[in-house]
């Protein structure tokens, strides 16, 4: 059988044009099914726990604010009532509110003395109509800002308590924006005549920080020695699966690998019993029609002796198809000169066909693929050589392997009467039967398979092979 003829220019792997059709996602086989190891269980066990820690801190730092919060707010209520009730409102005469600077004297010392301190550092009282009555900051007093609608509900209800974070942004709170953050909580009091004011405690807001980490110190404790405690419990069971998980891996690959090799003991065997058997029985036979035709023209029998040489043609014919079958079935050269010589044979049954063959193959992109991918190439480029001898009606082929960067490529072109793609591989008839199989080896061994193809313009297959 002759050789198809070899042209050599380097060229890169095609990249991803217009027009072409992926068959198949890249999925690396060696990510999708490496060994499962204790460590890397461990892991991903580990790296599940800090994430599920990373959670319980973010949700249990706002929980302890809002706690601490709750707690502060409530402690300085309590706090401001009392001094409401015991400092404040036995000084707190009518003159007060008429502005009387003694009246305001004797409140501003007992406010001094009894109310302002580390926990308390401005003091407010408030009328009605929103005017600041008395405040420990002298600049305050007489001025008017007016009340909130919550304000002015309490003060008409005669009782109650609020709370909130101060914002400095009010202009009543021009004074103590060089505090820092502050929380503030007001109630109504009452003057003898029953007056009712609002008495309006600051205090910094450090204690609701201080408390959030009281809160979330003794929480964080308890919360990592469970995670810690679970984590160790995990191990013993953790191991176990492991062990489990590698005992069914290698299962697997034993029955793969038996699996492989009965297969190629068959082919083996059938391919030894054609050449054996029919290929050697139907040699004989050509020989013996040969011989009888040449006997026929030599007793002057042309006619019988054209029909014996047409039967030895047919003969002769038939050993051909029966030695590329047994190429396909069993291609000995793969295993004993390589991919490139047993490419060089499967292109070379396109040469009976009229095809003119051009191919170029890199020894590098030979060099960088395993046995198995070798193999895995070869029954690709064996599928698509078989659907230009069954149905491209090419006069030309070229067949490429080259290595670019961490790929194989794999490439297959004809100009024959090409197809519809994604009508073949949706509606495979009887003869396209073998598209979606390729497709579907080329998914399984981790590849990328795709085609450019339209009727009337001829065939372009890919095959991208990742390597080391």
């Amino acid at each position: 059988m002759p050789p198809p003829r070899t042209t050599r220019t380097a060229r890169p792997a095609a990249s991803q044009d217009d027009g072409w059709l992926e068959l198949t996602a890249v999925r690396r086989a060696a990510v999708a099914g490496r060994p499962v190891t204790h460590r890397r269980i461990l892991v991903q066990v580990g790296a599940l726990t800090l994430l599920v820690l990373a959670g319980v801190v973010a949700v249990g730092g706002w929980a302890s604010r809002q706690e601490a919060e709750s707690e502060a707010v409530d402690a300085a209520a309590r706090r401001t009532q009392t001094l409401a009730r015991a400092v404040v409102e036995p000084v707190l005469t009518d003159a007060v509110v008429a502005g009387d600077p003694g009246a305001l004297a004797t409140l501003d010392r007992a406010v001094r003395d009894h109310v302002l301190n580390d926990a308390v550092v401005r003091v407010k009282i408030w009328s009605a109509d929103g005017a600041v009555v008395y405040s420990d900051e002298p600049r305050l007093v007489g001025r008017q800002f007016g009340l909130d609608e919550e304000e002015a509900e309490m003060l008409s209800r005669g009782s109650g308590r609020g709370a909130e974070v101060t914002d400095l942004d009010e202009p009543e709170n021009v004074y103590e924006r060089d505090r820092g953050k502050l929380l503030e909580v007001y109630l109504p009091v009452h003057t003898p005549d029953g007056t009712p004011l609002l008495f309006e405690t600051y205090s910094p807001y450090d204690s609701v920080v201080t408390r959030t980490g009281e809160i979330w110190g003794g929480f964080a404790v308890i919360t990592a020695a469970s995670l810690v405690a679970l984590f160790l419990l995990l191990l013993p069971l953790v191991t176990s699966l492991v062990r489990r998980l590698r005992g069914l891996q290698e299962q697997r690959e034993r029955l793969l690998e038996q699996a492989l090799a009965a297969s190629d003991t068959e082919r083996r065997r059938v391919a030894a019993s054609l050449h054996d058997g029919p290929v050697q029985e139907l040699a004989g036979t050509a020989f013996v029609v040969a011989g009888a035709a040449q006997k026929a023209r030599d007793a002057d029998q042309p006619a019988l002796a054209t029909a014996l040489d047409e039967a030895a043609a047919a003969v002769r014919s038939g050993i051909g198809g029966l030695r590329s079958l047994l190429v396909e079935v069993y291609p000995a050269t793969l295993a004993r000169t390589g991919l490139t010589g047993a490419l060089a044979d499967l292109l070379g049954g396109l040469a009976p066909r009229e095809v003119v063959v051009t191919t170029d193959i890199e020894p590098a992109a030979v060099e960088a693929l395993s046995a198995e991918q070798a193999q895995h190439v070869f029954h690709v480029a064996q599928e698509l050589v078989r659907n230009v001898a069954k149905h491209a009606a090419a006069s030309a082929a070229r067949l490429t392997l080259t290595r670019s960067g961490p790929l194989v490529v794999l490439e297959l072109t004809d100009d024959g009467v090409g197809f519809d793609p994604e009508a073949a591989f949706a509606h495979p008839d009887a003869g396209h039967i073998g598209l979606p199989l390729l497709r579907d080896a080329a998914q399984q061994h981790g590849t990328r398979l795709a085609v450019r193809s339209a009727p009337g313009a001829g065939a372009a297959w890919r095959l991208e092979v990742p390597v080391p």
